[in-house]
């Protein structure tokens, strides 16, 4: 076995052992004030899905942050399917953020296109060939139930399209994990719901799915893993958890 083989299968065996997300005794100091992140040891297996749930300035932000590889820790190792994070060079990030879909509370499409562009430019960004497109793009609309949508313009969709639009440009590319940060913050309750069932059937096809969110009705009624953030720290992790308040 060459070194490279040996190494992969270090790997892993890694991700085996300590689940697709590893953060082992991370820290994360800015420049002034506390720290944001203070010792955190965390693991995510393959196909979770769990619920990041506190109060602003919680840690919460700057954990999704390091995972999309925006941040590096102060101290400690972040480890996501298996790389080093701090290991990454600066041109091999975009390679490794192919494998995360990630949705936003502020949606953050591309107003001057419409709904099949915006999808479709994930898949342009990574060089997918045109034909691979044509047939990707139409397929993950209809899973998240625009099929009809593709020629709107996003600015004409009403709230809780828009998410649908921002999750299929997520899913486009087949991610292993989907972070998603606040993906309700500005739907009301019945697009909230709706935006979660598909998130709950995007998990249970395999990919492995982290919510942030301060929506305490959602956390208590899907009864997942909920790890619960204060000042840097993880306070709870439980499975089949609820919100907790922090006071």
């Amino acid at each position: 076995m060459t070194k490279r083989e040996l190494s992969w299968r270090k790997r892993e065996q890694f991700i085996e052992d300590h689940g697709i997300i590893y953060l082992d005794n991370v820290s994360k100091v800015y420049s002034k004030g506390a720290p944001a992140l203070n010792g955190i040891t965390l693991g995510i297996g393959k196909g979770e899905f769990v619920f990041i749930v506190g109060d602003s300035g919680s840690g919460k932000s700057t954990l999704i942050k390091l995972l999309l590889r925006e941040l590096t820790a102060t101290s400690g190792s972040v480890y996501v399917m298996g790389s080093d994070l701090a290991k990454l060079k600066h041109r091999q990030v975009p390679k490794f953020r192919r494998n995360l879909g990630v949705v936003f509370q502020d949606f953050r499409l591309l107003n001057d296109r419409n709904v099949y562009e915006n999808v479709a430019f994930a898949q342009r960004i990574i060089e997918v060939p045109s034909i691979e497109i044509r047939r990707n793009v139409p397929t993950i609309l209809a899973t998240v139930g625009l099929a009809g949508k593709y020629k709107a313009k996003t600015r004409q969709l009403s709230g809780g399209e828009q998410q649908r639009v921002a999750l299929a440009r997520a899913l486009v590319n087949n991610p292993s994990i989907l972070l998603a940060d606040e993906p309700t913050g500005n739907l009301d309750p019945k697009n909230s719901w709706e935006i979660m069932t598909l998130l709950e059937e995007i998990n249970q096809n395999g990919t492995t799915v982290v919510v942030v969110t301060h929506n305490r009705e959602i956390v208590n009624a899907m009864h997942k893993r909920v790890i619960t953030m204060k000042r840097g720290i993880i306070i709870s992790d439980a499975e089949g958890g609820e919100y907790i308040d922090e006071d």
